[in-house]
């Protein structure tokens, strides 16, 4: 998979982790709401690293 993919895969996932975690999941269980909040806030950063990877 090329980078710019890799890159457009983990940021939909952290946008549909955001998405799911605040309009879905909050109604049953909030800490995992808020654990799925975590994992999604710590995506952009190693997709940015995934992103400009291989770049000079």
């Amino acid at each position: 998979m090329d980078r710019k993919k890799a890159y457009f895969w983990l940021m939909g996932t952290c946008i549909a982790l955001i998405v799911l975690a605040w309009n879905v999941v909050r109604f049953w269980s909030v800490p995992a709401a808020v654990v799925m909040s975590v994992i999604a806030a710590v995506i952009p950063p190693i997709a940015v690293i995934v992103g400009n990877r291989g770049q000079s």
